[in-house]
């Protein structure tokens, strides 16, 4: 439709938005997913391996999201949500436990953190 505006004819414009496949997004969680299992083999620093787990969680949050909206389900969502809730609990009491241990020692690796000793 065609409206006017001071002697002139406008065309309203529909956006249309490209919606990209669900496949592209557990492509990509199953990458992230995988990048942070090898780091997690194969790193020994703990806070490279802390945050190598927080990636895996994200690559699990994202297939959540990813399956939620294909399904158009909010549960999968609220799920999110809540997964991400705990999560950034554990990331300041993960964070702050693996600072400490690496400031009284600095070249600790995780074989060495096995043994928690006073």
């Amino acid at each position: 439709m065609a409206e006017r505006c001071c002697g002139h004819r406008f065309r309203k414009r529909q956006l249309v938005i490209a919606a990209i496949e669900p496949t592209w997004y557990l492509l990509l969680a199953s990458v992230l997913f995988a990048m942070g299992a090898v780091g997690l083999l194969v790193r020994r620093n703990p806070l490279i391996m802390f945050m190598c787990i927080e990636l895996m969680l994200n690559a699990a949050n994202l297939t959540f999201v990813a399956m939620a909206t294909q399904l158009g389900d909010i549960n999968g969502q609220t799920a999110v949500f809540f997964v991400l809730v705990v999560a950034a609990a554990e990331v300041v009491v993960g964070l702050g436990i693996i600072v400490s241990i690496l400031r009284r020692s600095p070249g600790a690796t995780a074989d060495d953190l096995a043994e928690l000793k006073g």
